[in-house]
């Protein structure tokens, strides 16, 4: 959730800014571990910031922070984490929740969850999943489900293969999409954001089904049977970037010249902690489809396809192309970063005259002069980390803190 995403964001943002704009200003955000860093950005983007919680709040919940035996381990799913920490629910300030809206942190997306909330409501549902059509190239990587002409799931299948896959196929034309984008988009996914009737969230993880440890494989398709589950589909883009490759492809698309998902809009801003950066200074560089973070200095470069992250130190020389630059958390000043070169060292950055193609480098990396980072060979699959960087369905990932020395090829 604290991952970069769109050059000076959070993806932790996406669920955060929709609640804010959706009007929900009770959050409790639960982690696997207590991250300094998540808890920092929380509390610079969502206290003060001119964002208003009126009698809400923001609470980061980690695993650690569970009581007795519970305490001593981490999260073993989605169901796990809520059920962990189901005693908030029935906490006497928190007695009047009726509805319990559960959201992932891996999503890029925009959403009204009240359209959502109020869509629960009016069918008096005990479960409402959010539900989006996709195609088959990644149909079974989610939870997909089938449905019956009044919207109740009546079938959930999490990540089917094969035969089981194909038979999950429906006619989403029934959704509203047009015949041609049906064709495209044959199955019905789960979105991994649900609203459950707190009394039926507590009686299915306490009592019920104790032991399920995931919404998606293992409550939903047993509620099925037992309660009202519906389903509420979202037309709008949303895109689940929990995998390298996905989160490589949606961070390249944000730069097209009209990108399907769009970070300002003036009646729903996404929010994210201000920097204080100087403006990106930029000398007699050319830079075609990219977004450039703030703070950055790019020196006779050329940057295409890309997105630049805060902080990002581009030399003379630099071709960078098809690539995702995470930054760098802190500046080194100009002295020392000569002193680094005169001592033969990489400073933070990226050295004079290197081309990078079809990477994702991540934060605070020092990558030196003359490197080549091109995949040539088009290698899948391969750890080297140590030497800084692995490979991940063809996608050179440059470790975070690495130092790829000078003249290195990749």
């Amino acid at each position: 959730m604290k991952v970069p995403v769109g050059g000076c964001y959070r993806l932790i943002d996406i669920p955060m800014s929709n609640c804010i704009n959706s009007g929900i200003n009770k959050i409790f955000v639960l982690t696997q571990f207590n991250s300094a860093s998540l808890n920092r950005h929380i509390a610079r983007t969502y206290f003060g910031n001119g964002v208003n919680f009126g009698d809400g709040f923001v609470e980061v919940l980690a695993a650690t922070q569970t009581p007795g035996e519970a305490g001593k381990k981490w999260f073993q799913g989605t169901a796990d984490a809520v059920r962990q920490f189901t005693w908030i629910f029935e906490d006497a300030k928190n007695i009047n929740v009726e509805n319990v809206l559960i959201l992932a942190g891996d999503h890029l997306y925009r959403m009204d969850y009240m359209d959502l909330l109020q869509s629960h409501v009016d069918r008096n549902a005990d479960i409402t999943v959010s539900c989006a059509a996709v195609g088959d190239n990644r149909a079974s990587d989610y939870g997909l489900v089938k449905v019956d002409d009044r919207g109740n799931i009546i079938q959930f299948s999490e990540k089917p293969k094969g035969a089981d896959l194909k038979a999950m196929q429906v006619d989403t034309s029934r959704l509203g999409l047009s015949p041609q984008d049906a064709l495209k988009s044959p199955y019905i996914a789960s979105m991994g954001v649900y609203v459950f009737k707190k009394d039926v969230l507590l009686k299915l993880l306490k009592w019920r089904y104790p032991t399920s440890n995931d919404f998606g494989s293992e409550i939903i398709p047993s509620a099925i049977r037992e309660h009202n589950v519906q389903a509420y589909f979202f037309g709008d883009y949303w895109e689940d970037i929990g995998t390298i490759k996905s989160f490589y492809d949606a961070n390249l698309a944000l730069t097209e010249e009209s990108p399907k998902f769009e970070f300002y809009d003036p009646k729903t801003p996404i929010f994210t902690s201000p920097g204080f950066l100087p403006p990106t200074k930029i000398d007699n560089s050319r830079v075609v489809d990219a977004i450039i973070s703030h703070g950055c200095f790019l020196r006779d470069c050329t940057i295409q396809h890309s997105i630049v992250g805060e902080r990002s130190r581009l030399d003379y020389g630099v071709e960078l192309q098809d690539t995702v630059m995470m930054g760098a958390d802190y500046y080194q000043t100009e002295s020392e970063i000569a002193s680094l070169l005169a001592e033969g060292k990489v400073p933070i950055g990226i050295g004079r005259n290197t081309k990078i193609k079809n990477c994702i480098i991540d934060k605070n990396a020092k990558i030196g002069k003359e490197v080549v980072i091109a995949n040539k060979e088009g290698v899948q699959e391969a750890d080297r980390s140590e030497d800084g960087f692995y490979i991940r369905s063809g996608i050179t990932i440059i470790m975070e803190k690495a130092t790829i020395e000078d003249g290195t090829v990749i």
